[in-house]
C-alpha cells in the first residue's frame, strides 16, 4: 500500500499527475521534498472558542508535532468538529454521531499513515474512538486533561458536581444570588475537562485502561507540564505507528478482553453512566454487543474503590497524584486481563507491574477496604425496561435503593420545565418522578435531563434526593437515585409511555428490577394503546438523518448504518 503523500491520491484519472498536483499545492506552505517524502501523522485539531475543555489543544498540538518530527515523521494538522457539553444545542449527544462520521471521513479521505486524536469534553473522545474503530489506519489518543480545582469559603470546588450541588442550594433558598454568582466565578478555575469523575474523566480513564493512550494520559492535569510531555511522547509513538506496516489499528487493540477491562475499571472508579452508551456504540463499530450482563455481574463483585465526586469526595488531581489508572488497575488486577495489548506496544499487565505505590494515599482504595461495598453501576430490567436501564448506585441514596412510590409523570422535558417548580404540583418526597419522551428519538438527542431537579417546594423543605426515572441520560457529574437509559424509550413504543400519575412504581436495585406495579391485564391493555411518539421528523439535513436512523440507548444511540456489518447478535 502507498504511504505518506502518495496515500489516498485524489482521482484525476492519472495517478502521476495526482501526486504532482498534490505536491505542487502543499509546497505553497513551504514544505521541502525531504519533508514530503516522510510518513505522515495526522493530528486532529478540536480547538474551538466554544470549547474551554479544549483550551490547551494548541499547546498540545505543538508538542505532538515536536514528538512526530523528533521520531522522523511528518505531522499534518487538520480540523474536525469540536463539541462542548454546555455549548451544544439541543445536546452534545445529538452531535456525537456527526463528529464521529466527520472524523472518520477526514481520516479516510486525507493522506496519513497514523493519526493522533486529541479530545476531552464528554462526547469528543467517544466520537473519536468510534471513528477510529471504523478506520483502517493506526490511531493513538491524547485526552486534554482535567481542570484545576477552585476554592470557595474554605472548600474545594470542581465542575460540575459542585455546580449541581450549589445550584440545588440556590433553588432551595439556602444561598442568595450574590453567593451563587461568586461560586460561578470559581467552579471552573482553568481550562480542561471537569475535575470530578464525570463523563469526560471516565472516558479519558477508559481510553487509558483499554490501551488507546499512554499511561497516565487519562488523568494528568490539563495545565501541568506533564500533559505537554505526554503530548510529545504521543507524537513519537504515532510516528512509530506510521512507519510500521504491521502497526495495530484501534480494532486490533479493542479486543473483547480490553473492553472487559474497561468494564472492570468503570465499576471500580465510580464512572459515568454515559460510558455505558458510549461503550455500546464503540463495540457496535467492532461487530460486538456490549455485554450488559457482565457489566452488572462486575457491579456485584467489584466494589467502589476511587474516592472522587460524585460518588466520593475528591477530584481528578488527587486521583492522578495517587497513581491514576495504573494504580487503579493494580487494585483490581485479579479481574484484569494483563495480556490485553496497547497502542504503544506494551501489555496492560506490564504497565501494572511498573506501578510504584504512593505511600499514604487514600484516594484509590483496596478491594479489602473499599470506599463502598457496591460497584458503580447496576443494570436493571423489569416491565418498565424490557431492554434494560442503568442506575449509578454508588451515587444514590442507600435508603432509596429499595422503594415503592407514587408516580408523578412529565411527558417531556418542556412539560417538566413548566411544572417542576410550581407550588401547585401534587408531589411528595416519597413519590417517583418520571420523565419520558426524552430518549434518542423523543427529545431528540437523549439530553442529560435524567437528573430531574427536586421540585422547588420539596427542595425548600430540605429534600435532597428522590427516585427519578427516565429514558434520558444524566451527567456523569450528577448524583442521586436516578434510573436512566430505559429502553426502549417511550417515543419508540416503550412501556414508559403507559405510566400514569398516581401509578405505583417499584424499584429494587438489589433484585435489579424496575417495575410498574399494576396487574398484567391492565399493563397489556395499556400497551395496546401505545403509539410511537418521536419528535416530528425534520424535512432535511442532519436532523432528518438523526431522527430516522438513530438506535436505542442499549445499542449506543449510534446510527444503524454505522454499526459493523458483522455485528455479533449475542
Amino acid at each position: 500500500m502507498s504511504n505518506g503523500l502518495r496515500r489516498k491520491l485524489t482521482s484525476y484519472g492519472d495517478q502521476g499527475f495526482s501526486l504532482f498536483l498534490r505536491k505542487a499545492f502543499i509546497k505553497a506552505m513551504g514544505y521541502s521534498d525531504d519533508a514530503l517524502d516522510r510518513p505522515i501523522v495526522g493530528i486532529a485539531n478540536t480547538y474551538s472558542d466554544f470549547n474551554p475543555c479544549h483550551g490547551n489543544v494548541p499547546q498540545l498540538i505543538e508538542a505532538t508535532k515536536r514528538g512526530v518530527m523528533l521520531a522522523g515523521a511528518m505531522p499534518m494538522v487538520f480540523p474536525t468538529i469540536s463539541i462542548h457539553e454546555s455549548f451544544a444545542s439541543p445536546t452534545s449527544m445529538y452531535l456525537r454521531n456527526l463528529m464521529a462520521m466527520e472524523t472518520e471521513e477526514m481520516i479516510r479521505a486525507q493522506p496519513m499513515d497514523a493519526v493522533v486524536l486529541i479530545g476531552g469534553c464528554d462526547k469528543t473522545l467517544p466520537a473519536q474512538i468510534m471513528a477510529a474503530a471504523s478506520s483502517e489506519i493506526p490511531a493513538i489518543f491524547l485526552p486534554t486533561g482535567p481542570m484545576a480545582v477552585g476554592h470557595h469559603k474554605g472548600e474545594r470546588l470542581g465542575a460540575c458536581t459542585d455546580c449541581r450541588r450549589f445550584w440545588g442550594r440556590f433553588r432551595a433558598g439556602e444561598i442568595d444570588e450574590a453567593e451563587i454568582a461568586e461560586v460561578n466565578n470559581k467552579l471552573a478555575s482553568s481550562i480542561g475537562t471537569c475535575t470530578v469523575m464525570g463523563t469526560a474523566s471516565t472516558m479519558a480513564n477508559l481510553t487509558e485502561v483499554m490501551g488507546l493512550c499512554l499511561p497516565r494520559a487519562g488523568s494528568a492535569p490539563a495545565v501541568e507540564s506533564e500533559r505537554v510531555r505526554l503530548a510529545e511522547e504521543t507524537g513519537r509513538v504515532a510516528a512509530r505507528l506510521a512507519m510500521d506496516e504491521a502497526a495495530p489499528t484501534v480494532r486490533d487493540i479493542l479486543t473483547p478482553q480490553a473492553i472487559r477491562n474497561g468494564l472492570v475499571a468503570l465499576q471500580a472508579m465510580g464512572g459515568s453512566t454515559n460510558a455505558v452508551v458510549h461503550l455500546a456504540a464503540i463495540t457496535g463499530r467492532l461487530g460486538l454487543r456490549l455485554d450488559m450482563a457482565e457489566l452488572d455481574r462486575l457491579g456485584r463483585s467489584i466494589p467502589l474503590l476511587v474516592d472522587l465526586q460524585p460518588s466520593g469526595q475528591h477530584y481528578m488531581e488527587q486521583f492522578h497524584e495517587a497513581g491514576g489508572v495504573p494504580a487503579l488497575l493494580k487494585a483490581v488486577r485479579h479481574e484484569i486481563d494483563g495480556n490485553a495489548p496497547t497502542v504503544y506496544g506494551r501489555t496492560i499487565g506490564e504497565i501494572i507491574d511498573d506501578v510504584v505505590d504512593e505511600p499514604g494515599q487514600t484516594i484509590i482504595r483496596t478491594v479489602e477496604k473499599p470506599l463502598k461495598p457496591i460497584g458503580t453501576i447496576a443494570v436493571l430490567h423489569g416491565n418498565l425496561a424490557p431492554r434494560g436501564a442503568v442506575i449509578k448506585q454508588s451515587a444514590a441514596s442507600k435508603d432509596l435503593l429499595q422503594h415503592i412510590g407514587r408516580a408523578v409523570v412529565f411527558d417531556s422535558v418542556e412539560d417538566m420545565t413548566l411544572r417542576i417548580d410550581s407550588d401547585d404540583l401534587d408531589v411528595h418526597a416519597d413519590n417517583v418522578l418520571v420523565l419520558r419522551n426524552a430518549g434518542p428519538k423523543g427529545a431528540p438527542g437523549m439530553p442529560e435531563a435524567g437528573y430531574l431537579p427536586i421540585p422547588r417546594k420539596l427542595a425548600r423543605q430540605g429534600v435532597k434526593d428522590m427516585v427519578r426515572i427516565s429514558d434520558a441520560r444524566m451527567s456523569g457529574t450528577a448524583f442521586g437515585t436516578i434510573i436512566l437509559h430505559i429502553a426502549p424509550e417511550a417515543a419508540d413504543g416503550g412501556p414508559l409511555a403507559i405510566v400514569r400519575t398516581g401509578d405505583r412504581i417499584r424499584l429494587d436495585v438489589e433484585g435489579r428490577r424496575i417495575d410498574l406495579d399494576i396487574d398484567q391485564a391492565e399493563f397489556d391493555r395499556r400497551m395496546l394503546d401505545v403509539v410511537n411518539r418521536p419528535s416530528p421528523a425534520p424535512s432535511r439535513g442532519y436532523a432528518k438523518l438523526y431522527q430516522e436512523r438513530v438506535l436505542q440507548a442499549d445499542e449506543g444511540a449510534d446510527f444503524d448504518f454505522l454499526q459493523s456489518e458483522e455485528l455479533d447478535a449475542r
